[in-house]
């Protein structure tokens, strides 16, 4: 019986690394949305050449100019998604597989790509999203076309909502911060009485 119950829980221990059909495939969407935003970059970069044309209207180099700066917004966004996609597949790979040695050994690796628990992985992910958000809302705003008095308000509404959420993020950071340092000071506090 002690037989069949260690064999099944380390099959059952073993199961998690189905997790890495999640890691490779978040990883691989992730290059895919890096290579597709590197190419309109490039293509971008081409349109913008004729800016310079002196045989352009000015109505024709406003339109270029807008168009430009909407697909700047866009490729923005894209690079904001493939980050998300790696930091996930990172953090699942962290939290169900493996530490990353050479992250948790490097001083040049990010605090952001280091996933200690699901709560890391949580707030990691929402901060960009979050970016994505303002980047998507920065987007519609350029390209919005305001008719009625209500349309202005709708758009001052979601610049607001965009404000008290980046506040209580920085102010949520703050605070797990500075609990973080209470911690360290009860920690050395301890360790001095003990000493």
């Amino acid at each position: 019986m002690k037989f069949i119950e260690t064999l099944f829980e380390g099959s059952l221990w073993n199961s998690r690394f189905v997790i890495l059909t999640a890691v490779i495939g978040s990883l691989l969407a992730g290059f895919a949305i890096f290579y597709i935003a590197s190419v309109d970059v490039v293509i971008l970069f081409q349109h913008a050449l004729h800016y310079g044309d002196a045989t352009m209207t000015e109505e024709a180099r406003k339109l270029l100019h807008d168009s430009t700066v909407s697909h700047i917004v866009e490729v923005v966004d894209g690079y904001l998604l493939a980050t998300v996609m790696l930091i996930f597949s990172l953090g699942l790979y962290e939290l169900f597989i493996s530490d990353i040695d050479q992250a948790h050994g490097s001083k040049a690796s990010s605090k952001i790509l280091v996933i200690n628990n699901l709560d890391d992985l949580k707030s990691r992910l929402a901060k960009v999203i979050l970016m994505i958000m303002i980047v998507t809302l920065f987007e519609e705003s350029i390209s919005m076309h305001i008719v009625t008095p209500i349309d202005l308000v709708y758009m001052g509404a979601a610049i607001a909502l965009i404000a008290l959420a980046l506040y209580l993020t920085h102010a949520a950071d703050g605070h797990s911060s500075s609990s973080d340092e209470e911690v360290t000071d009860i920690h050395s506090d301890d360790e001095k009485a003990g000493h």
